[in-house]
């Protein structure tokens, strides 16, 4: 319990701090791995812990609702950067960005998400936002609603970790979404598991 209050405290002092730091994952076409993308991840860089692994901050950060915040910044640090990149380079990339199922749930995100976009002159066709199958079959008309916004915009949309959400697929031809981003728990075996590899030529 201690631990638990001491990195919640922590956290707050990081957001504080701006001690989250970006990095920038290449998305490449498996054919000839050429680089069609990134996607932004989050990453703790601590003054005395060092870096600091998603996987320890991002549940607590779900559960006291510093995702939002901390949402927030991630989506500033990426946007700059992919406007940096437009001017200093002929690329032409876009710039996959996680959105948390609490941050989706506010009724003012697609508000939220546009004032950063046009403070940093970031281009809505310059980004790509995933969101997890789980939250679309939470409140599919919400999310449907929701996410066709940020479609209409002109920015892309994803579902990540597709295939443990229990998805409908009569919700899923009415979704505005542009990629599916297969559940690592299939790809995993897919050189050795025969159902494997038959339920990812049919997603």
């Amino acid at each position: 319990a201690f631990e638990h209050i001491l990195m919640e405290s922590n956290l707050r002092k990081a957001l504080a701090n701006h001690e989250f730091i970006v990095y920038y994952q290449p998305q490449t076409f498996g054919k000839d791995n050429r680089i069609f993308g990134m996607e932004a991840l989050v990453r703790w860089q601590h003054p005395k812990l060092g870096m600091i692994s998603p996987a320890k901050f991002i549940p607590l950060a779900e559960e006291t609702g510093l995702i939002i915040p901390l949402g927030e910044e991630i989506f500033d640090i990426a946007t700059k950067q992919i406007v940096q990149w437009m001017k200093d380079s002929s690329t032409n990339y876009r710039v996959a960005i996680n959105l948390s199922v609490k941050q989706l749930q506010q009724t003012n995100i697609v508000e939220k998400l546009t004032k950063i976009l046009k403070s940093n002159k970031c281009s809505p066709e310059w980004i790509e936002l995933e969101v997890t199958e789980g939250y679309v079959m939470k409140n599919p008309e919400l999310a449907i609603n929701t996410l066709q916004h940020f479609s209409d915009m002109g920015v892309e949309m994803a579902i990540d970790d597709f295939g443990t959400g229990y998805s409908s697929l009569s919700y899923l031809k009415r979704l505005p979404i542009n990629k599916l981003k297969i559940d690592q728990s299939f790809i995993r075996d897919l050189s050795v598991d025969e159902d494997d590899r038959a339920i990812i030529d049919s997603i």
